[in-house]
């Protein structure tokens, strides 16, 4: 540049434009964190929905089921979902306790719940 011009030189320019380059990279790299946690988020709060509308189901039923293991698959939204129930007696016969485990198809644990039932028999009113 001549002695005495105004404006930037071409060096300024290309260290001004590198820093605005990685500025916009780590923006974009954040942005695309928080759509991946948003998902995962979403899938997690389903995955919730599915073991608590598993617990509903076993509290809507006629008679609280015996104690033992079960396993069945769910659809929540657009995923697939595999739960696992667990039913065990407590120390008063009148309760049993379940825990619901909830995972993605590819058996990534994605919720857990657990829940009291009044035991119960069809005969009762």
């Amino acid at each position: 540049m001549k002695p005495g011009a105004r404006g930037f030189s071409l060096l300024e320019n290309l260290v001004a434009l590198s820093v605005v380059a990685i500025a916009l990279a780590a923006a974009a790299r954040a942005a695309s964190q928080a759509v991946d946690t948003s998902a995962a988020l979403g899938q997690r709060t389903l995955a919730r929905w599915v073991a608590e509308n598993r617990v509903a189901e076993l509290r809507a039923m006629p008679a609280t089921p015996p104690p033992g293991r079960r396993s069945g698959e769910a659809r929540q939204g657009p995923y697939h979902f595999l739960w696992e129930q667990v039913v065990t007696a407590t120390g008063d016969a009148n309760w049993r306790t379940v825990e619901v485990a909830v995972l993605s198809a590819d058996g990534q644990a994605l919720a857990h719940l657990g829940a009291h039932l009044l035991a119960r028999t069809t005969d009762a009113r």
